[in-house]
């Protein structure tokens, strides 16, 4: 080998360790800040699973609604990091600046309105969801209680985003240990009796507020409510994006590139968790046992997807700081090298799921029909993590790049033409129940796959390649 090509070699094997660095340090922050919220969706589960069957069930019938609101808000945010992560990747920090105070005008009206829809239609969404008529009324108090603090909730989704686009995720991973702290000591003390507990051998009086589910719905309200200020707060302070100056009035000069990403995505996450909610009813409907299972089930397999969400995040700010820079090979660097090291986390964090399934699902309920069906669908699902692995990244780039309407597509299709007409034939037609409904679940993440793979080997993600092939 010539003098050259080994400098060349070098050269490369060196830029693919700096650019591990770089995927780790935007990645690290945000994998910590979602296992900390997946810390407290267990405790928040253990806790008011120790309440019983039916109060498990109560809590997790509409966790799919907040998924619904979440992902559509999420989406809005996703216009927003693009745009401004394009900015600064092309050195242009004063459009990217700019572009804050779209995000907080964004923030006033989106969560002004989702906060008139949500309590609204408390008491019907769990009638909507096929909620057990003796657990509606504890399902729509907590609704109602989680949502009433929308405001403060959209403005931790869209402006955490903003601060991820410009590299910094320690910000919101700070305040989102705060929220989470907050929700475990309130829960702590809101939702059992003052009681007698033993600490070092000796008996202390505990107070307690003795709420039960309503305890720990005010817990959640306070620790969103805190979290929607601190993160505002923290942004009006920050030294490279902070909006103090910028115009809260519409700029169609910002707000329409946005909303062109932000469009086809938040249809994407609409219809997708729609979807959820579907799932959701269906499985709502075979009974408490089944909800719970699934409820746990759920909460248990989110904590092993944080390898995934955490390198999406990443790959969308160094993917539209490639683009936003026109370097074809940083951005093309950067799939090589992702892919692959996503894979190889999912592998480890599917493996994990399979082994501690039943020692997890034991966590959170004493019910052993709800332990034996739960460990049964974590144990599939975990064979397909490494296959899910694959479209996270992939579509974590394709946002960073402004291109969404495709996987806009393939996730209406994966969703409702497999996930959701497979499970209603599957229970309504054949008598099935959980594990042929996760089954679906599983054959729609594998279908993403699929597609979400050949998408990527064909190049028409990448729209510097496009660009680099017209005549």
């Amino acid at each position: 080998m010539s003098q050259s090509a080994l400098q060349n070699q070098s050269s490369k094997k060196k830029g693919r360790l700096s650019m591990l660095a770089v995927i780790f340090a935007l990645a690290w922050p945000t994998m910590l800040e979602q296992l900390m919220q997946t810390a407290v969706q267990y405790i928040d589960t253990a806790m008011v699973g120790s309440l019983g069957t039916e109060a498990t069930a109560a809590v997790g019938a509409t966790s799919t609604v907040n998924w619904l609101v979440g992902s559509t808000i999420s989406a809005i945010g996703v216009g927003f990091l693009a745009y401004i992560s394009q900015a600064f990747g092309a050195g242009e920090k004063q459009r990217g600046v700019g572009a804050v105070g779209q995000a907080l005008l964004s923030v006033l009206v989106v969560g002004s309105l989702f906060t008139v829809l949500t309590t609204a239609l408390s008491s019907r969404i769990p009638v909507w969801m096929q909620v057990d008529p003796k657990i509606r009324k504890l399902a729509s108090q907590y609704f109602l209680i989680i949502y009433a603090p929308m405001l403060f909730r959209t403005a931790s989704i869209i402006l955490g985003t903003v601060l991820r686009a410009v590299g910094d995720t320690k910000t919101p991973m700070r305040v989102g240990i705060w929220v989470n702290l907050i929700n475990v000591v309130l829960n702590f003390f809101l939702i059992y009796e003052t009681r007698q507990i033993s600490l070092f051998g000796l008996k202390i009086t505990m107070p307690g507020a003795g709420l039960g589910i309503t305890g720990a719905a005010l817990a959640s309200a306070a620790s969103f409510t805190f979290g929607g200020i601190a993160i505002f707060l923290t942004l009006w302070r920050h030294p490279v994006i902070s909006p103090r100056g910028q115009s809260l009035k519409p700029d169609m000069a910002v707000l329409r590139p946005c909303l062109k990403v932000a469009f086809p995505n938040m249809l994407q996450r609409f219809g997708t968790s729609l979807g959820y909610v579907a799932f959701a009813s269906m499985i709502n409907a075979l009974g408490d046992v089944s909800t719970a299972a699934h409820t746990i089930a759920n909460t248990v397999e989110s904590a092993f997807y944080i390898p995934g969400y955490g390198m999406q995040t990443a790959a969308a700010t160094l993917a539209g700081n490639a683009y936003g820079a026109k370097d074809k090979e940083r951005l093309h660097s950067l799939s090589r090298t992702m892919l692959p090291l996503e894979i190889i986390l999912m592998i480890f964090s599917g493996g994990l799921l399979f082994l501690f399934a039943p020692h997890l699902m034991g966590l959170f309920s004493k019910d052993a029909e709800v332990i034996r069906l739960g460990t049964t669908v974590l144990r599939m699902v975990a064979v397909s993590e490494p296959f899910y692995g694959v479209p996270i990244i992939i579509e974590g780039m394709m946002q960073g790049v402004g291109k969404t309407v495709t996987p806009f597509v393939f996730n209406i299709v994966g969703m409702w033409g497999v996930r959701i007409v497979g499970t209603w034939i599957m229970t309504t037609f054949f008598g099935g129940g959980l594990i042929s409904a996760w089954a679906c679940m599983i054959a729609h993440n594998l279908l993403l796959c699929l597609l979400f793979s050949i998408h990527f080997a064909t190049g028409r993600w990448n729209p510097l390649r496009e660009k680099a092939m017209e005549p």
